[in-house]
């Protein structure tokens, strides 16, 4: 095992409260993410200290690049609304000399075959992603449609807008994005990030409430109102622990659907010889809540923007549109309860990117990748990110690199 890499911080303003061990040496780590961190560490059922990994950024409800272990308690805003959002890959027996010099029409086949963005803004009038889901959505929805039906008879709020059919399968928007890469050895690999949509969302915005209401009911002063907790054997608890693991399921189910497309757009595309996956797949959670033995002791473990990194887990880590992501293999470091990155993590807001960088910065900053150039994708231009490479460097304790890939397409949800 190598040196540990992480630096030691204390909990704001408590005497008692758990530590936090961060791996961000030769990283940024911004006041707003420390604070987000120390307050966390103040709530009495973290389980020895709260770990924090190299992509580390102030995030709404709770830090991004946090791994919290806790007992007898769980916080659904440390879960977050994007339930189940990870990365799934396949390598295929397609060469970097198989692809055509034009890459434009294998992306708007992708585009095609998966459907991305949402109609009226994701509100009241939203119908979904697709106008009418194939036959194949339909199949994969029967064996998550019971346990729906079960969240929904409790809590019909988390039923507003789409039905979690109509987004099955769909890429979503904001960093979602599916790409075409080439490893270090020219392979062709398929790579995508997205969650559990609009479900997702609601489910995680409904217990995030509840917990809150939770804390005014208990008259629990909190030094951050998103760190409002669910008591285990409370009765909001095991439904919440329900419906966050049936988002994260169908979070799951959401990327193998996308990526059967993505195949399947691939091997209609002109030009591209037929290819079969190798036995080389990734389907990875980075934001989810899960029990694990840790330290002698069975733990909630939630990790927002973090990959579960035990011995031999395989895990993705993606960059920027512009930058190289990588397939890691766990070394299982204790310290970081078996986690690391989820990738490079911004450095500029979505709104300082928009302001500081122009189209003409995005487009010599994605020089080389078939992808989108326009003035919507600035706030995900590659300089809105940490250094990759540095992230990479900070967690050299917690994974081995077994791949580097190289994208040559993109499409941005």
């Amino acid at each position: 095992m190598t040196e540990n890499n992480y630096i030691e911080l204390q909990a704001e303003g408590a005497q008692t409260g758990a530590g936090i061990k961060a791996w961000v040496k030769g990283v940024p780590f911004d006041p707003g993410a420390e604070k987000q961190l120390r307050n966390a560490a103040t709530l009495p059922f973290i389980y020895r200290w709260i770990a924090a990994m190299p992509d580390v950024h102030w995030g709404i409800g709770a830090t991004v690049g946090s791994v919290i272990p806790t007992k007898g308690a769980i916080i659904p805003a440390a879960v977050g609304v994007d339930i189940g959002c990870g990365m799934a890959a396949v390598r295929t027996t397609l060469v970097a000399s198989d692809l055509p010099d034009n890459l434009k029409p294998l992306r708007e086949s992708i585009e095609r075959a998966v459907p991305h963005g949402r109609t009226d803004k994701g509100q009241a009038n939203d119908r979904g992603a697709w106008a009418e889901a194939p036959a194949r959505i339909a199949a994969r929805w029967s064996a998550l449609e019971s346990g729906y039906r079960s969240i929904a008879s409790k809590h019909p709020k988390v039923t507003r807008n789409a039905p979690p059919q109509a987004h099955l399968g769909t890429l979503g928007t904001g960093n979602h994005f599916i790409e075409v890469c080439l490893d270090e050895n020219g392979n062709v690999w398929f790579l995508l990030h997205s969650g559990s949509r609009g479900i997702g969302n609601r489910i995680g915005t409904y217990f995030i409430e509840q917990a809150r209401e939770e804390m005014r009911r208990a008259g629990i002063d909190l030094p951050d109102r998103d760190l409002a907790y669910l008591k285990e054997g409370s009765r909001s608890f095991d439904e919440y622990v329900e419906a966050v693991g049936w988002a994260q399921d169908y979070a799951r189910a959401n990327r193998q659907l996308m990526m059967e497309a993505v195949v399947q757009a691939a091997a209609s595309t002109p030009g591209i010889r037929p290819f079969e996956i190798t036995g080389e797949v990734v389907n990875c959670h980075h934001n989810y809540v899960a029990r694990e033995m840790h330290y002698g002791n069975e733990v909630l473990v939630t990790r927002k923007g973090a990959v579960r990194a035990g011995v031999g887990d395989l895990g993705l880590i993606p960059g920027s549109m512009g930058a190289r992501s990588y397939v890691v293999r766990g070394k299982g470091n204790p310290q970081s309860f078996m986690s690391c990155s989820h990738g490079a993590g911004r450095s500029l807001s979505r709104t300082e990117a928009k302001r500081r960088f122009s189209v003409a910065d995005h487009i010599k900053a994605t020089e080389g990748v078939e992808c989108r150039k326009d003035k919507d994708v600035i706030d995900e231009t590659p300089a809105a990110y940490k250094s990759i490479d540095a992230v990479m460097e900070a967690q050299k304790d917690l994974v081995e690199i077994v791949h580097t890939l190289r994208q040559v397409v993109c499409v941005k949800g």
